[in-house]
């Protein structure tokens, strides 16, 4: 039987590098393992770790195509961290101009989140533990 241990990171190609960069570590505060650029591809490569574990992969690549996300286009859904207090992290992605959806109620865990979009409008969820 195959055995998975964890999923050990999420691949993401942006569009505006800088932009991407900013919102994911100034933003959401994830923290830069690596930087690299590799001129061969026109690329920068962004590794990034959540409390110490490398979480995402972050991609520029010259003119990546549009990826349909809405209406709930076939493919990966959305991202999703887990935080302890939903208000508090809604009310600081508010104030740091991020644009939120309401907060709303899991009907089969009773757990709270709500989304917002990075900048390529990929759908960003944060579900409180």
């Amino acid at each position: 039987m195959l055995q998975l241990n964890k999923i050990h990171h999420i691949a993401i190609i942006c569009s505006d590098y800088q932009k991407s960069k900013t919102f994911y570590t100034s933003v959401l505060g994830l923290t830069i393992i690596q930087e690299i650029y590799r001129q061969e591809r026109q690329s920068y490569k962004l590794d990034l770790a959540l409390n110490g574990e490398y979480v995402i992969e972050l991609f520029s690549f010259p003119n990546p195509p549009k990826r349909p996300s809405t209406p709930e286009a076939a493919g990966m859904r959305h991202l999703a961290f887990e935080v302890n207090d939903i208000q508090k992290t809604r009310d600081y992605l508010v104030n740091k101009n991020i644009t939120a959806e309401a907060i709303r109620i899991d009907e089969f865990t009773q757990k709270s989140f709500f989304f917002i979009a990075d900048p390529d409008k990929l759908p960003v969820e944060f579900y409180e533990k």
